[in-house]
């Protein structure tokens, strides 16, 4: 994409290694803008926030810090926006992600991140280190329309929807003030709000390993999960809580056909209505809503 076509937006969750003035230094290339909190504990929601309120554009693409974009990367996530005929929620593909240990350090000695496009083309052709997603996708296709809840693997390291969108579902929630779980709140809330949701392999990226521990963050998951469980209060998000063991995302859909659990947006119509007798019946809800 031309820089015309693209901003970019650093929101600095009070960090003290310089971003601001790497950030700044990329002006005489990019539209960029930075925008700095103060370090008050884990405030990734606020953060993306910020970007939010702030964005020109209109489609917001999510990105963690440690994800290196491919070239192509922007354009596959506009492409998919602009071919759609509604609005849509784009899962880029990121290779290399959840890598820890010996494999994260072969990854790091293997991969050129200098050259993240022929970094991508090794993965891809040798199958190495793809993303963890992947076996999901085997599983049920790339494009996740159908499923009753294509949102439990909508994770913010490389993910785009439409601004409007975001601002009308209300952003994410601040509430969530530990790893894990925002991003999945958000697209919860953006399915309800009739977006399909879809992946763009073309829309690739690396996550460089860094040295995260994988089974403590997924212990603060838990209590997130706990939270959304409570905060929505569906059949299916009360499931939430199980994620961890013999239930996790891979599984996660299949089993919420297995039990024949009512979609979320549909459950919340009936609610409504049971609540207020005077009030028509809800309208059938297309797949996956």
């Amino acid at each position: 994409l031309g820089r015309d076509a693209f901003e970019v937006l650093v929101v600095d969750d009070g960090s003290s290694d310089g971003t601001a003035e790497l950030a700044r230094g990329y002006r005489d290339r990019l539209d960029v803008r930075y925008f700095f909190q103060p370090d008050e504990g884990w405030r990734v929601a606020q953060a993306r926030n910020v970007g939010i309120a702030h964005a020109v554009g209109e489609v917001c693409v999510f990105v963690d810090s440690g994800v290196v974009l491919g070239s192509g990367c922007l354009r596959a996530h506009l492409d998919s926006h602009r071919q759609a005929d509604g609005p849509v929620a784009v899962l880029g593909y990121v290779y290399g992600w959840g890598r820890e240990g010996s494999e994260a350090q072969e990854m790091v000695r293997t991969l050129d991140f200098s050259d993240p496009d022929a970094s991508i083309e090794l993965m891809r052709r040798t199958g190495r280190w793809l993303d963890v997603r992947e076996p999901f996708y085997a599983r049920h296709g790339d494009d996740l329309v159908r499923l009753p809840a294509p949102w439990i693997v909508y994770w913010t390291c490389n993910v785009s929807a439409p601004t409007d969108r975001l601002r009308s579902v209300g952003g994410f929630d601040e509430q969530i003030r530990s790893w894990g779980g925002e991003d999945i709140d958000l697209g919860y809330r953006l399915h309800c709000d009739g977006v399909r949701f879809t992946l763009n392999r073309s829309a690739s990226s690396i996550h460089y390993p860094h040295g995260s521990d994988l089974a403590a963050s997924m212990v603060q998951a838990r209590a997130v999960h706990r939270y959304l469980a409570q905060k929505h209060g569906t059949p299916i998000t009360k499931l939430l809580p199980s994620l961890g063991g013999a239930l996790n995302f891979l599984t996660f859909n299949e089993v919420i056909t297995a039990r024949g659990l009512p979609g979320c947006a549909e459950y919340l119509c009936q609610q409504a209505a049971a609540s207020d007798p005077a009030q028509p019946a809800p309208a059938a809800q297309g797949p996956g809503q």
